[in-house]
């Protein structure tokens, strides 16, 4: 079975959407601003974005204000082609400790990990279905150490149930990765060192 190239798909759409009239509208769900950093900085060239912050996986409230306090600080200050808005979720860790009630020994990367992003991943399918958003993603297939193929099984599987155009990623190819962690330094953005549950961060130590 042939592996899919999630970003050869991402550049056919953005081929297709053409340079005239409006540019589509995009929920992006945001984990924190180094990972979010070269996403808006590529996607806002062909979208119009508003960015979600819905992570009750983050198992500090310091810590998801940090992160959130980066994000909105990051879209401040960086130019973007395209405006980009902020829309941020409810802070209720319990929904990620529902979701994932039973897998709190599975490795990292495992069963776990997969409802985690299913509860992260639906919500903002039902946000961008609620708000008359045309396209939805997420910013966590940057990462290097997270399963792209898992995401957007998941992203496509959110999108045909709630009715809002899933776009495929891989961020981390074409040095998006390398890219993000120039803008981290650059813009001096607060790089955590583990995912945000409880269950990372004592991996991590």
């Amino acid at each position: 079975m042939n592996k899919v190239n999630y970003q050869k798909e991402l550049d056919r759409i953005i081929d297709g959407l053409g340079q005239q009239g409006e540019p589509p509208r995009l929920l992006l769900h945001v984990c924190c601003a180094p990972c979010s950093s070269y996403c808006l900085e590529y996607l806002s060239e062909y979208f119009d974005i508003t960015v979600y912050y819905y992570n009750p996986n983050i198992s500090k409230k310091e810590e998801y204000l940090k992160r959130l306090a980066e994000e909105e600080r990051y879209i401040s200050v960086k130019e973007f082609k395209h405006p980009v808005k902020l829309t941020e979720s409810t802070y209720d860790p319990q929904e990620f400790f529902d979701a994932v009630r039973g897998l709190e020994k599975e490795p990292e990367g495992g069963l776990r990990c997969r409802e985690c992003f299913k509860l992260r991943l639906e919500a903002s399918a039902k946000k961008a279905k609620e708000l008359g958003f045309e396209w939805f993603t997420t910013t966590l297939t940057i990462s290097p150490l997270k399963n792209a193929a898992l995401l957007n099984e998941i992203g496509a599987e959110m999108g045909e149930k709630y009715g809002v155009k899933w776009l495929p990623s891989d961020f981390k190819k074409k040095e998006g990765y390398k890219r993000s962690i120039e803008l981290s330094r650059e813009y001096g953005l607060y790089r955590q060192d583990y995912c945000g549950c409880v269950f990372s961060r004592v991996v991590s130590g």
